[in-house]
C-alpha cells in the first residue's frame, strides 16, 4: 500500500512538472518529445532508487541510486517553487490575452510562452540552488552539538558524565564505510563516557553492508556503546543477523531491557526499547519489560528511536529519553509535517516530568539533501540538580 501511495504521489508530481515545464514551454514537436522522454527517464531512475535496493540489494546500487535520489530532491523543490509561482502566473495571465487592438493572437501565444518559460527557468534555478545547498550540508561532516542536561536524581559523582548520541546513520547505497569512519572519529574525539546509537543504522543486509559498519568496533568510551533498533532495522529481512553482528562489533543491544551504570557507589539505569515498527515482526517495544527491576535511587535514561515513544516513558517515570528518527525535518519546509507526527523535532524538551532529547541524526533518508536541518552528533553532559 505504501508503494502504491508513494508511486501515485510521484506520478502526480511528474505530471505537474511536465505540464508547467514541458507542455507550457514548448510547441508540439521534437523538443517536447525529447523533454518528455527525459522526464520519464528521470522518474524511472527515481523509482529504481526507491525500490531497487529493496528487491535487488544495496550492493552495486549506487550508479542509479545517486542520480535517482538527487532527482527526488530536485522534483520536490521544482513542485514547491512552481506552486509558489502559481499566484503570480494567474495574476499575469491577463497580460497574455489578446484583448487590445494592438495585440494579435500571435502576440498572445508568444507572451504565454515567455511567461511559462520564465516560470520554468525560475523554478529550475531555485530548485538546483536549494538542492545544491542541501547536498553540501548532507554530505559534509555532521555538526557537533554539546548539550548540558540536569537530572534531579543524578548523584553528583556523575557530574560531567558525557553521553554521545547518534542516530539515523543510514548505511546503504549512498553512505558507506567512509561515512562510518568519520562518525567514529568525531565521537572518539569527544572522549565520551558512553555512546548511544538510537536506531536506523542500516538499509541493507549484513553481507552487503557489514564492511561499512565494521568501523563501529573502534568506538571508544568508558562504559561502552549501546544500541536500540529503529524502524529501518525492521525494513530488512536480516534484523536478527544485524543485531548479532553489532554485538560482534562490541555494541550492547538493548532489546526491551536495561543495565546499570555505576561510578563508585553512585548509579543510574540505562534502558532501551525496540522501535514500534518491530510490532510487525512480533518484536515491538515492551516498556514494562525494559524498565523492570530499576533502582529507586538514581535516574533512568531510556534509549528509544522515535520521540513519540515518550508518551509511554513519561507515565512510567523515566527521567530522560534519547531519540532520533526526525532528522530535524531534513528538508525544509517538511519539518511542519514531522511536527504533526512527533512531539519534538530536535533538541531538549519536557513531556510531563520526563525530559526528551532528539538528535537530528548523522545521515539522511532518500535525497542526499538536508536543508535547514544539518546532520549532527550530540554530546550530552549530565549535571545533578
Amino acid at each position: 500500500m505504501f508503494i502504491v501511495v508513494l508511486g501515485s504521489i510521484l506520478g502526480l508530481m511528474h505530471l505537474y512538472v511536465w505540464k508547467r515545464m514541458v507542455k507550457d514551454t514548448t510547441r508540439p514537436g521534437r523538443a517536447r518529445r525529447w523533454l518528455s522522454a527525459l522526464l520519464i527517464a528521470a522518474m524511472a531512475l527515481l523509482l529504481a532508487a526507491l525500490l531497487g535496493p529493496r528487491f535487488f540489494g544495496a550492493s552495486g546500487a549506487g550508479w542509479y541510486a545517486w542520480p535517482g535520489y538527487f532527482w527526488f530532491g530536485l522534483i520536490v523543490y521544482l513542485v514547491l517553487v512552481l506552486l509558489v509561482l502559481e499566484p503570480v502566473r494567474r495574476v499575469l495571465r491577463s497580460w497574455t490575452r489578446p484583448d487590445r487592438a494592438e495585440r494579435t493572437p500571435v502576440d498572445s501565444v508568444d507572451r504565454r510562452a515567455f511567461l511559462a518559460r520564465a516560470g520554468a527557468a525560475t523554478a529550475g534555478v531555485a530548485a538546483v540552488g536549494l538542492v545544491g545547498t542541501g547536498a553540501f550540508s548532507a554530505l559534509g561532516p555532521p555538526n557537533l552539538l554539546r548539550v548540558p542536561v540536569r537530572l534531579n536524581r543524578l548523584d553528583p559523582a556523575f557530574d560531567g558524565f558525557r553521553i554521545a548520541v547518534v542516530s539515523d546513520i543510514h548505511l546503504g547505497p549512498l553512505l558507506g564505510r567512509a561515512h562510518t569512519e568519520r562518525i567514529v572519529a568525531m565521537i572518539n574525539e569527544t572522549e565520551p563516557d558512553l555512546v548511544a546509537v538510537v536506531g536506523d543504522l542500516v538499509d541493507g543486509t549484513v553481507d552487503e553492508l557489514g564492511a561499512a559498519a565494521a568501523p563501529l568496533r573502534d568506538l571508544v568510551s568508558r562504559e561502552g556503546t549501546f544500541f536500540v533498533t529503529g524502524n529501518h532495522e525492521y525494513f530488512v529481512e536480516e534484523t536478527a543477523a544485524w543485531l548479532t553482528e553489532l554485538e560482534r562489533l562490541g555494541m550492547r543491544v538493548l532489546r526491551n531491557e536495561n543495565t546499570r551504570i555505576r561510578r563508585g557507589t553512585a548509579e543510574f539505569d540505562l534502558a532501551g526499547v525496540n522501535d514500534v515498527a518491530g510490532t510487525s515482526r512480533s518484536d515491538g517495544p515492551d516498556f514494562d519489560r525494559a524498565l523492570d527491576g530499576l533502582t529507586a535511587t538514581g535516574p533512568t535514561i531510556l534509549l528509544a528511536h522515535q520521540p513519540v515513544q515518550i508518551e509511554q516513558a513519561a507515565v512510567r517515570g523515566v527521567d530522560l529519553q534519547l531519540s532520533g528518527h526526525t532528522y530535524g525535518g531534513q528538508m525544509w519546509p517538511f519539518h511542519y509535517l514531522v511536527e504533526l507526527a512527533q512531539p519534538s523535532l530536535a533538541g531538549l524538551s519536557t513531556v510531563q516530568n520526563t525530559q526528551l532529547f532528539v538528535t537530528r541524526g548523522a545521515g539522511f533518508w532518500g535525497p542526499p539533501v538536508r536543508l535547514g536541518a544539518p546532520p549532527e552528533i550530540s554530546v550530552l553532559s549530565l549535571r545533578s540538580g
